[in-house]
Parts: structure tokens; C-alpha cells; sequence
């Protein structure tokens, strides 16, 4: 179900400091939301970083967590995917906002998750959990990614096959993208290559990140070439746990942790927290 922000004839006036307007709302399961909030005219950020939102608290003070920012840099407003925790301080309240709403806004942009933190590849691998898909979804609606990267393999796993709903329609409006298809035209569906899998639901791919990439499932599912830290660089995003298993298996493979100013085969964000991100 997705709430938008009617027309008005003049912006709504700000109450919060740092705020910004709620334009639109979309639940896609009892667990999981994503939402548009008007942009900053100052703020510029590379596509994958994450900035701090949040509400006010019962005492006045803000509740902030991070969020990445799941639209692309060149968007004039501004998304996040959301998990809903129920005793959560911030979600438990965010999940109830709706258009008109404000939130506050910190525009500082951070992250690890972008492309100058990596070397030059030619093919790159997207890997998350829940609502860790939510920098990639940036990322993959930015066309500097497919003009550093022949390929991309979005790799996105959750518990059911409902839960990959938000990625999933991501990605169908994202190859029939009038911009990208003008850039790469036909070639686009060859370039963007999405796999999904869940993990305590039948479906067409099922497994762990980590055991489809240790044994090479995924690579055989979609036709790939073995991986190879001369050519493949990869992202990865989800709790920590994941980060610290994926870590592993793409180290297993001869590929190194870089960081901005000191860009590597692999990054990790590093924003964990138990809200998600």
C-alpha cells in the first residue's frame, strides 16, 4: 500500500529542526516499509552513502539512527527501506509516519559503500540482507556504476520470498528504465544480473549468501566465470554477522577490505545497527 503527498500550493511549514517532508509511504509486508522524504536543496552525496534520520524522543531529544539513502544522487527526493521492530525507539514510531509528516534529517552524508572506495574491475557483486539492499538500490539506479563495471550481480537474500518484494520491483522498473535503456539499450538485461534467494521459504533460488558464493551455486546458476580479485569487486551490506561471514568468503577468495582512502577489492558498511540499516 503506498500513501503519497497531495499537491499543495505552498511547501508545508517546517516544526523540527533539520526537517523534512514525508511524501510518500509504501508497506510491503508487516515488517518492512520504505518512504520518500523531500531532499535538502544543499545536500550532495555519493550514491551509497547513508546519513542520519530520526523523530523526536518522549524527553525532547532526537532519536537518530542510520539509514542509507536507497535513491540515487541524482534523485530530487530522497528514499529509505525500513525494517519495523516493534520495541524499536526509533521504527516502532517511524512506521506510523504517513505524507505531510516531517522527519529529522541530519545532511551529512557518510559511508564505505561507493565506488571510489574500490579499484578499477569489471565485474561487481552486491551482496545484502533485508534491508541491506537499500545503498544498492541506489547504486544500481546510478549510471557511473555501469560505466566503471561491465557486469553487476545483485545478490539479496531473506527469510521469504515477500520480503524480497521492494528489491524485486527495483530491479523489473530498473531494466525497463527509459534512461539506462537509452545508455546500454538491449545489452542493459545482460549487465544487470539479479539473484535472489531466501532462506525458510521454497522458491526458485534458496541459500545463504555466503554458501551460494563459497560453492559456486550462484556462479553456475547464472553462467558466471569464477570469481577472481583481478577483475571482481563486491559491496556488502547487512548485520553484522553477515558482514563478518561474507568478509570472510570473499577474503577466501583473494580479495581485500579497502576503505575510502584506501581503495581495495571489497568494502563494508560499517553502520550496523540493530534496527537495521
Amino acid at each position: 500500500m503506498t500513501l503519497d503527498l497531495p499537491a499543495a500550493d505552498a511547501a508545508p511549514k517546517k516544526t523540527l529542526p533539520d526537517a523534512q517532508t514525508v511524501t510518500s509511504v509504501t508497506h510491503w509486508t508487516d515488517s518492512l516499509f520504505s518512504f520518500r522524504v523531500t531532499r535538502p536543496a544543499s545536500l550532495r552525496f555519493r550514491s551509497g552513502e547513508f546519513v542520519m534520520i530520526g523523530l523526536p524522543g518522549d524527553n525532547g531529544k532526537p532519536i537518530l539512527r542510520a539509514y542509507s539513502i536507497a535513491s540515487p544522487n541524482w534523485d530530487d527526493e530522497l528514499e529509505f527501506y525500513s525494517i519495523k521492530v516493534p520495541d524499536g525507539p526509533l521504527t516502532s514510531r517511524l512506521q506510523h509516519i504517513k505524507p505531510g509528516d516531517e522527519i529529522i534529517l541530519r545532511p551529512k552524508p557518510v559511508g564505505t559503500l561507493v565506488l571510489d572506495a574500490l579499484l578499477p574491475g569489471k565485474r561487481m557483486w552486491f551482496l545484502a540482507t533485508g534491508t541491506g539492499f537499500a545503498p544498492f538500490a541506489s547504486l544500481m539506479r546510478d549510471p557511473e556504476t555501469y560505466e566503471r563495471y561491465d557486469q553487476i550481480i545483485m545478490m539479496h537474500t531473506c527469510r521469504t520470498a515477500e520480503e524480497l518484494t521492494y528489491g524485486a520491483e527495483l530491479v523489473q522498473n530498473l531494466r525497463n528504465d527509459p534512461l539506462l535503456g537509452e545508455l546500454y539499450g538491449e545489452d542493459f538485461a545482460k549487465r544487470l544480473k539479479y539473484y535472489p534467494t531466501t532462506t525458510r521459504e521454497d522458491s526458485p533460488f534458496m541459500g545463504r549468501i555466503t554458501d551460494n558464493l563459497s560453492s559456486g551455486k550462484v556462479l553456475q546458476d547464472l553462467g558466471l566465470p569464477p570469481i577472481s580479485p583481478e577483475t571482481d569487486r563486491a559491496m556488502i551490506c547487512g548485520s553484522l554477522a553477515f558482514n563478518v561471514d561474507v568478509k570472510k568468503v570473499l577474503e577466501d577468495f583473494g580479495m581485500r577490505e579497502g576503505a575510502n582512502s584506501d581503495p581495495k577489492e571489497f568494502v563494508v558498511e560499517k553502520a550496523f545497527v540493530g534496527e537495521g540499516v
